[in-house]
Parts: C-alpha cells; sequence; structure tokens
C-alpha cells in the first residue's frame, strides 16, 4: 500500500464535535478497540471475489470521508483527504480446517483484527477480510474507525457496495448519483451560532456539579481509562414490545424517550437522587442540509440529559415533557461535548457522565441492506463489534422484539451486577404500561421481591413481637455474661461492666420508677444522655415500661432539641426545656423490685421515634413499632452471624437509627456491647490501638469513616471479623484496596456491594414508591437505610 506521506491531498478540513472527542480518547486509551468498528457475516454461494473486492474499492474512491487520515500536532486538529487509498484486503483459505476449528480461527482472528486498531494518518482507517470456509462459503470482516462513520451509513454504504458488484459482474456501468461530501456538514457547523448553544447549555447545565456514581461501579471516580468490555443483553418478545410501541404512541411519545425516561428513572433509584444526568446519542444530522441523508460520515453526537425524576410526577406528562426537552437539546447538537464539558459547573477533569443511552433509530438497519443482496448469494451470521469509551453504554436495538444490550468495563462492572440492572430496568418499562406515577413503578423483580420478604419474614421464629422478652430470654440464657462495657473517657473515668444480669435488674428498677411518673403504653419519654451504661439502661426501661423514647444526641444544638421534644412527657438525662421534666438518671439510686415487669406489649405499639432532618430542614419523627424492631433485630443478627463471643462497637450518635442496629442486634445474641469513647476516634491509629485492646470483633461505620481508616490505616484489628458500612456510596478506590489488606467480611447496607444481599433498602422503599412507612417493617426489615 503506497503511504499517505506519498499520496496527493484533495482537501484538508476541521473535524465534527464527535470526532474531536474520538480523536481525543482514541489517543488518550491504552485500548486499541476503542471506537474500532467490525462487523462480520458468513457469504454462501458463488461469489465473484475479484468484482466483491473491486466494488469496496469503488465505494472509497467515491467517498472523501473513506480516504480521510487525521493529524493532530497542529493548533487544531484536521481531516486530511487523499486523492486515492488502497483498501487493505485480506483473503485467507481455511476449508482445510474442520468446523469446529473454523470457528475457533474465525473468533481469535476477530480479536486480533480489532486489536491492531488503526494508525489514524494513514488512510484509509478501514480493512477487509474474506476468509473461505467452504467451496461456496467465506466468512467475511469488514473493520473501520468509528471517526469515518456512524451507524447511519453503514446500510447505505452496503447498498453502494451490492450495486457497484452487482454491475462489475455483469460487466455494465456503475449507475450511482454523485455523493454527497461529507465536507459540507462540516461547512454547516461552522456557520452555527455557538454563543447561543453556550447560553442553552450554561442555563441546561446550572447547579449540576456532583457526577452520579452508580454504588454498583467499582472503579475510583478518577480512572477514566476503560479497560477489557463484556456485554449482556436483553430481548423482549413482540407482544411486550408492541405494548411499549402503543403505549408510546397513545401519548404521542417515541419509543427513544420511553426509554430514556426509564433509564432516568433507573440511575435516580441507584443513586438515590432526583437530579440526574446522563449521556445520549443524536443523529446529529440537520434536516436543512441538503442530501444529509445519504451522506456517509459521522454525524452522531454525544450529549447530556440532565432529567428531575419526581416520584409525585405524573408519569405520561413527565415524559411528555422530556420528550420536549430532548427537541430542543437537539437544536445544539452541533456543540461539542468538550465545550459543554467547559461550560457546565463539572470540576475540571471531572467527566459529566459516565453511562452513555445509545437508540439505534436508522431508516434502514444492516441486516436489512443484507438481505438485499443478491439472489445467488446469502448472507447469515450477521453480527457486529463496538466498544466506546464509557464505562457503560445501553444500547437499544428497535425491531418486531426490542433489544437492550450493556457493554461495561468488567474491571467496574460484575456480571451479576449489569444482569440485575437490566432486569431491574425492564422491571420500569413494565411498569409504566400500568402505573400512573413516578413513585410507582416498581425496581425489583418479582423474585427479588419473594426472596426480600422471604429474608425479612421473621415472625415465625419470634412470636413475641417486642424485644422487651426476647432480651429477657437472653438474660436467662447468659446471666453473667459481659452485657455493656465501657472504656475509660471523660464522661466514664474507668471501664465498667455490666452483665447481663446487672443490665435487666436496672432496667427493671428504672421501669417501675418511670411508672410512679405515670409512664405507660402511649407515653413518650426523652433519653438526653452521653454514651455510658446509664444511656443501655433507659433504652430498655422505656421499652419494658410500655412507653417509646425520643433519642436525643446530647450534642446537638438547644433548638434542635427542643423541636424533637413533642409529646414527649418526661426525659432522662439533660434538661432541655423548662417546660419538660428532666431526671437525672445517672446520678439516681433506686432501690427495690428488680424482677421482670411482664408489661403487656402489642406489636403495633410505638418502640422509639426517629428525627430525620426532613425535606424542609425541620426534624421529622418517624414512629418504629415493636414488630418493625424485632424484625430488624433478627434480620440484622442472621445477616451479622452475632454470636455471644462477639465484641460489637457501639460507634453511631444514639439519634441515629445505626445506632438500634448496634445496640438491640448485640444484647439478642448474647454479645458485648462496647460504648466507644468520643476520644478513640481523635485519630485513625488511636481508633485501631482502641479497637484492638478491646478485642472488637464488629464495627458498624458510616460509609465516610470507613473512606478514612481504609486510607489511613496500612491493617485492621486481628480480632475484627465483620465490618459494616452504610450511609452513602462506597468508594470503588478503597473498596479495591480494602480487598487487597485483609479478608474481614464488609456488608455495604447502603449499595449492592454484598452480593449475598439481593435488594438493599433503597431499592424497597423504591419499589414501593418511596411511599414507606416504618410501620410496615414487620412484613418489610432490611438493614438501616
Amino acid at each position: 500500500m503506497v503511504r499517505n506521506s506519498e499520496m496527493e491531498i484533495a482537501d484538508l478540513y476541521e473535524l465534527s464535535p464527535m470526532q474531536q472527542g474520538m480523536l481525543f480518547h482514541s489517543l488518550y486509551s491504552p485500548n486499541a478497540e476503542v471506537y474500532v468498528e467490525q462487523r462480520t457475516c458468513r457469504i454462501t454461494g458463488k461469489l465473484n471475489v475479484s468484482a466483491f473486492r473491486q466494488a469496496w474499492q469503488q465505494v472509497v474512491d467515491r467517498h472523501p470521508v473513506l480516504r480521510t487520515g487525521f493529524v493532530w500536532e497542529l493548533e487544531k486538529p484536521l481531516q486530511v483527504v487523499f486523492q486515492q487509498a488502497t483498501l487493505p484486503w485480506i483473503e485467507q483459505d481455511w476449508r482445510s480446517f474442520s468446523p469446529i476449528d473454523q470457528t475457533s480461527k474465525l473468533e481469535a482472528f476477530l480479536q486480533y483484527d480489532r486489536s491492531q486498531g488503526f494508525d489514524l494518518n494513514q488512510a484509509p482507517l478501514m480493512r477487509c477480510s474474506l476468509l473461505q470456509v467452504d467451496i461456496e462459503a467465506y466468512d467475511f470482516v469488514w473493520t473501520h474507525h468509528h471517526l469515518l462513520m456512524d451507524g447511519w451509513c453503514n446500510a447505505i454504504l452496503l447498498k453502494e457496495v451490492l450495486t457497484c458488484y452487482e454491475a462489475i459482474d455483469q460487466d455494465r456501468s456503475i449507475l450511482l448519483a454523485p455523493p454527497v461530501p461529507f465536507r459540507n456538514y462540516i461547512t454547516w457547523i461552522q456557520e452555527q451560532d455557538f454563543a447561543q448553544a453556550e447560553q442553552f447549555w450554561r442555563q441546561n447545565l446550572a447547579g449540576f456539579s456532583t457526577p452520579i456514581d452508580l454504588p454498583i461501579d467499582r472503579a475510583q471516580r478518577s480512572t477514566h481509562k476503560i479497560g477489557q468490555c463484556d456485554r449482556q443483553q436483553i430481548q423482549f418478545d413482540s407482544i411486550f414490545t408492541q405494548a411499549l410501541q402503543t403505549f408510546a404512541q397513545q401519548h404521542h411519545l417515541t419509543l427513544n424517550t420511553l426509554i430514556q425516561g426509564a433509564w432516568a428513572i433507573l440511575l435516580s433509584r441507584y443513586v438515590d437522587r432526583a437530579d440526574i444526568l446522563f449521556g445520549a446519542t443524536v443523529s446529529g444530522r440537520p434536516p436543512n442540509l441538503a442530501g444529509v441523508e445519504s451522506i456517509i460520515g459521522l454525524f452522531i453526537n454525544t450529549l447530556p440529559v440532565r432529567v428531575d425524576v419526581l416520584p409525585e410526577a405524573d408519569l405520561v406528562p413527565w415524559l411528555q415533557q422530556l420528550q420536549s426537552q430532548q427537541i430542543e437539546r437537539e437544536s445544539f447538537a452541533y456543540s461539542a461535548l468538550t465545550d459543554i464539558q467547559i461550560w457546565s459547573e463539572m470540576p475540571p477533569g471531572t467527566p459529566l457522565f459516565s453511562t452513555l443511552l445509545v437508540f439505534e433509530n436508522y431508516p434502514t438497519s444492516i441486516e436489512t441492506a443484507l438481505q438485499n443482496w443478491p439472489s445467488s448469494l446469502q448472507i447469515s451470521q450477521s453480527r457486529g463489534f463496538d466498544q466506546t469509551n464509557y464505562p457503560l453504554t445501553l444500547s437499544v436495538i428497535p425491531g418486531e422484539c426490542l433489544r437492550l444490550h450493556i457493554d461495561y468495563d468488567h474491571d467496574r462492572f460484575t456480571s451479576d451486577s449489569i444482569d440485575r440492572l437490566l432486569k431491574h430496568l425492564q422491571t420500569i418499562l413494565t411498569g409504566m404500561l400500568t402505573q400512573p406515577r413516578l413513585g410507582d413503578l416498581p425496581l425489583l423483580t418479582e423474585a427479588e421481591q419473594a426472596q426480600f420478604i422471604a429474608w425479612n419474614q421473621t415472625q415465625q421464629n419470634w412470636p413475641q413481637n417486642s424485644i422487651v422478652p426476647l432480651f429477657e430470654a437472653q438474660v436467662e440464657r447468659t446471666p453473667d455474661a459481659v452485657a455493656v462495657q465501657t472504656c475509660g473517657s471523660a464522661v466514664v473515668s474507668e471501664n465498667q461492666h455490666f452483665s447481663y444480669r446487672e443490665l435487666n435488674a436496672k432496667a427493671n428498677q428504672l421501669a417501675r420508677y418511670l411508672k410512679t411518673y405515670g409512664i405507660q403504653p402511649g407515653s413518650i419519654v426523652g433519653i438526653c444522655l452521653d454514651r455510658t451504661p446509664t444511656l443501655i439502661v433507659s433504652l430498655l426501661a422505656v421499652l419494658k415500661a410500655g412507653a417509646a423514647y425520643v433519642p436525643l444526641d446530647p450534642r446537638y444544638p438547644t433548638d434542635r432539641l427542643t423541636q424533637m421534644l413533642h409529646g414527649v412527657s418526661i426525659v432522662l438525662g439533660k434538661k432541655i426545656d423548662q417546660t419538660v421534666e428532666a431526671i437525672d438518671v445517672e446520678n439516681l439510686q433506686i432501690e427495690g423490685d428488680s424482677t421482670n415487669l411482664n408489661q403487656s406489649i402489642f406489636s403495633d405499639q410505638s418502640a422509639y421515634i426517629i428525627y430525620t432532618s426532613g425535606s424542609t430542614g425541620q426534624p421529622k419523627g418517624v414512629l418504629v413499632s415493636h414488630s418493625a424492631l424485632a424484625n430488624y433485630v433478627q434480620a440484622a443478627i442472621e445477616k451479622f452471624e452475632l454470636k455471644s463471643s462477639d465484641r460489637v462497637l457501639q460507634f453511631a450518635s444514639i439519634s441515629f437509627d445505626a445506632a438500634a442496629e448496634e445496640i438491640y442486634p448485640t444484647l439478642l445474641s448474647g454479645a458485648t456491647l462496647i460504648l466507644r469513647a468520643d476520644e478513640m476516634i481523635s485519630t485513625s491509629d488511636r481508633f485501631l490501638k482502641a479497637c484492638q485492646d478491646l478485642r472488637v470483633t464488629v464495627l458498624d461505620l458510616p460509609t465516610a469513616y470507613w473512606h478514612q481508616l481504609v486510607q489511613e490505616l496500612p491493617q485492621f484489628p486481628s480480632s475484627l471479623r465483620l465490618v459494616v458500612i452504610g450511609g452513602e456510596s462506597v468508594s470503588s478506590a478503597c473498596l479495591a484496596k480494602w480487598h487487597q489488606q485483609t479478608n474481614i467480611r464488609l456488608i455495604n447496607t447502603y449499595g449492592l456491594t454484598e452480593t449475598t444481599i439481593v435488594s438493599t433498602w433503597r431499592e424497597l422503599q423504591a419499589s414501593i414508591g418511596n411511599r414507606f412507612d416504618r410501620s410496615a417493617c414487620s412484613q418489610h426489615t432490611n438493614l438501616h437505610p
């Protein structure tokens, strides 16, 4: 082949927006397969090999873009069109190999062919291979770089190859209209109003500065290089496909809008955010450009799609608004993604999005084009390969049976998580046909819901619907075991130990004392104490009296604590408000009956009231029933495999739900609850040493603090067997480092990291429309949200 440096240059012009991005990523990526497009098929019949080769060369000669190379070591990258370029053509005879060997050789050949990539400044960035497997059978491989053309062009090009082949084979003239050059599109782009585009994108992306990090993504946010990709797909039957198409038509929607809406909802549920951003490809072919529908070249562009996913929104109007926004967005489809990134508020170096949606809506599919080849030739086993620079790409292929496939970086996503994601997307699409509100759309599959409910149906093993008799039964089993232990702190000057017998006796005495203040079922008692044994005694005493408690962290501002006193009869501990009496239980000496009270407690009675900040910033109380707490505790004991030999650190603020996850499972399994001192967390090293000295076996930590420990500590205590984290998504870098450092079991109650958890709290919450009521916890209980 003649080197391009020796060839005559026919034209020189700038790149389209998408070409600019692809060139950058192609040069940046260590993976030669990025943006390499490959098609293969089996040709059976009397193929005129010489005419076939000439036909492909004729097409290269016709279209300037197919004789194009790229130069980038200039002020701006340019594409160079050469007067001529010889198409690389490979022919091999595999007839001596068995069909099985031919199949394996083909796969190896395809892989090798892709791995060769292309020298981007050498035209043409395309090659063909014809592998003869029988007397009248060939495997044909067509490989090109995506810089040259998009999927729209495939059918156009194959149709031209067919026309040229038939003319050459029959020794007649080739009759094809002169092609419209791709340069016309570049000229059109240069005439557009980029100031108006900048204004649009700045407004569209205003306020969006935090990327969407999927909890199933195992990589660091800073990792942009794409490794080896795998693919999984799902195909809907014709009945379901028709149902989706009918729904779309009835509401004047496109199928593309329906898929985009479902994808936005899925991302929103996965990351627990309403403000969602992902990438989507658009055809990019301006209708006012003459002959645009037949031009060979790269028109598609990738644009950010920003969507507000509001659970209370009605589905159809929301989808119609999404479609209107899509039409407006495509008016500025000529904008380069690199410019949009600059116009956004995303920090420099942070990609706008890491997931891409591609809807392959072409006028003529490649399969249809292949079917129109001469009757003397049969085309079969057609398939393709392509790879973007995004770690997760969802492609939608419409047809009689709608097909979705996801290409994903297998270093960042597991096959199980992608399989689950596809099924969740199908569940959302199914729900769209019947559910009128976004918040009512399900996420979990029927199998996941059944498994989740089965895992949480704990009442059959716990006839009592309260933790009180369960704790008292544990006291009978291990009366002398250490229930609560302190570690010296500013509040507790030395280590203290309470046996199960002592803890139960003190709780019984305090419960009787509370009754003298009129505390009974239905009463609400505030508990505002530091992390001392008296705190645990007080929690149990209120429950034993049949009342409900409100956990109040004494470190909270007084104004906030005062707002949380609604309905509170009395406070144990710190005086908060002059209108509510407080009992100094730390210094209270109680004598008398220490036997169990046998107070009747019903399953729907409130055990405690937990306060959240609320959507308005005002504290919002949520009731947790006794049956909910009992089920919650058993679920945690089973999931954490707690034993009487365990030593669990009580880390969380008493005002957080996580505190209940630490305290009650520990006390109902006969283990030891160790009350953390504030001094323990002054440094990571100090925390490590304290956990080692205290022989802690189980830690329940906020994810952010776990991140800090993983980054700062070379190892964890040898006594530790389990770490539970939750509250936010996990850094993939920390997760990778954790698994390199230790074999300690890690359970993430926030995302999907623990593969044995089929459904997380957030998935369950999403599946019932974000209308989760903790009174339902007796049937649906997970680890803390």
